[in-house]
């Protein structure tokens, strides 16, 4: 008795000590990190656990010390808040995010899912028919597509001769040309036609000559005062509204060839798809075993096929393990990387010299995957549409992909179209009729006041004005005065 005593406790310590230690290395493990989604005024005993698989990708799960913190965290976080679970996440142990292997099993957070190593997996997991026959997704949490991830200065290629005229479009241009004609046009008219400008037609000439109109139009532009200097004020009215358009539209001019010069958009040979097989100086290709690589491989677009094709031959090459590496890949080389749209916007937002070609195909969304009897399938579907009615989600998004870079290439630049000068166009339209009708009324009160003098009517004296101004009657008057003599 007194011989087993002694030797009873050596086994109840060193089974402590064994315990003790066995929990020790599952905190230090960095793949295991447990979490309590619980509301910190409740306790958390009695609320079922649940096993979170997840993978380390940017900016949906990363680690920052002891904890993990990113997108996905933050949903994880608020589900379990409002479902009352606590849970632990581990790390996919193969880094894989899931796809059937030679020997038929599925590998990655699919394949955990499956082998009950983990009840839940929340990352950046596309929804597909392939495995939502084997596991069920809830409602997307993100919406997404399949996009191409390029190096700046490796599709850049030498501005045009032309490259001055980009700022605006040809209609835009086209409309300019236009607006400078007819106002110069109105010039000379309302020149013309104002007594207050041209006060004896008979006696002395014009300043604003046609000619000189498109001068004084032309110097407009270029925000330089050129003579004849206006006197009347119909003609000022007119120079004054040409004045103020060349300003806003020199102004919009500028602003649009600065935006132009930093974002470098439309330098982008590669816009599409199709332009990535047609080039020769790019390699491509996207995750190895992601859904966007069986995206190309189940697709009947020609372009899709050929893509898959390229792919295939060169696997061992063009495919790349995990997301960094492709991010990696294309800042050091000559690599477009095909991926998730969303992800290469952050890319972009995280390296400047890095943008995404504008077209975007298969639109897909992200899910969390639970196994097809799972029980919590339908309560975080719901879950996860309140935080999106909430606008939960949204603030998640920008949270994390909010930057200076991403604010760049969200913002593309495209070249002003007509729409967007309507307004000035419109004003200048005004202003052109507003001067005409000064012109009209002031040749009118002169006529006025001449038809008085002359005791003749009004309309006629205003009549002979303009014909004489606008030399109307000037080649018919000879004909008239030879035939008055003949007669006598």
């Amino acid at each position: 008795m007194d011989k087993g005593l002694p030797f009873t406790i050596c086994v109840v310590t060193t089974l402590l000590l064994l315990r003790e230690s066995s929990q020790a290395g599952e905190e230090n493990d960095p793949k295991m990190h447990p979490h309590l989604g619980t509301d910190s005024r409740g306790s958390a005993e009695g609320l079922p656990t649940l096993t979170v698989t997840t993978i380390l990708e940017d900016p949906y799960v990363m680690v920052r010390g002891a904890e993990l913190e990113g997108y996905c965290m933050d949903l994880l976080r608020a589900l379990a808040g409002m479902l009352r679970f606590q849970y632990r996440v581990k790390v996919v142990g193969d880094g894989q995010y899931g796809a059937v292997s030679a020997g038929g099993n599925w590998t990655g957070m699919i394949g955990e899912i499956l082998r009950k190593e983990a009840d839940i997996a929340v990352a950046p997991l596309t929804v597909t028919s392939a495995r939502e026959e084997v596991i069920s997704f809830t409602t997307p949490f993100l919406q997404t597509g399949i996009g191409i991830l390029l190096r700046k200065d490796t599709v850049s290629q030498e501005m045009s001769f032309f490259h001055f005229l980009s700022p605006f479009s040809k209609e835009t241009w086209t409309g300019i040309l236009f607006a400078y004609l007819l106002t110069c046009f109105c010039l000379f008219l309302v020149a013309r036609l104002s007594p207050c400008e041209w006060n004896e037609p008979k006696n002395e000439e014009n300043h604003f000559t046609f000619l000189n109109s498109l001068w004084f139009g032309a110097g407009a532009l270029a925000l330089q005062g050129v003579t004849p200097r206006p006197q009347a004020l119909s003609v000022r009215v007119v120079a004054v509204v040409w004045w103020l358009f060349t300003l806003a539209l020199l102004a919009a001019y500028i602003a649009n060839f600065t935006a132009l010069l930093s974002s470098g958009s439309e330098q982008l040979p590669i816009q599409t798809f199709e332009d990535l097989v047609k080039q020769r100086n790019l390699e491509f290709g996207t995750l190895e075993g992601s859904s966007t690589f069986y995206f190309f491989k189940n697709s009947k677009n020609p372009i899709h096929q050929m893509i898959y094709e390229y792919m295939e031959k060169r696997r061992d090459h063009v495919l790349v393990k995990t997301y960094q590496e492709a991010v990696q890949r294309v800042m050091d080389s000559n690599y477009a990387f095909i991926g998730e749209s969303i992800s290469q916007d952050l890319a972009a937002a995280r390296h400047c010299n890095l943008i995404r070609a504008p077209e975007v195909i298969g639109a897909r969304g992200f899910g969390i995957a639970t196994t097809q009897a799972s029980p919590w399938t339908k309560p975080l579907s719901v879950a996860v549409l309140k935080l999106r009615e909430l606008g939960d989600l949204d603030y998640l998004r920008n949270k994390w992909w909010e930057s200076s870079c991403l604010r760049q290439s969200r913002d593309r630049w495209s070249p002003l179209e007509p729409p967007a000068l309507g307004g000035l166009f419109l004003a200048l339209g005004i202003g052109l009729a507003l001067g005409v009708l000064a012109a009209l009324a002031e040749l009118s009160n002169s006529s006025r006041h001449l038809a008085g003098h002359a005791k003749k009517s009004c309309c006629s004296v205003f009549i002979e004005e303009i014909c004489t101004r606008l030399r109307i009657k000037e080649s018919a008057r000879p004909s008239q005065e030879i035939s008055g003599k003949a007669n006598a």
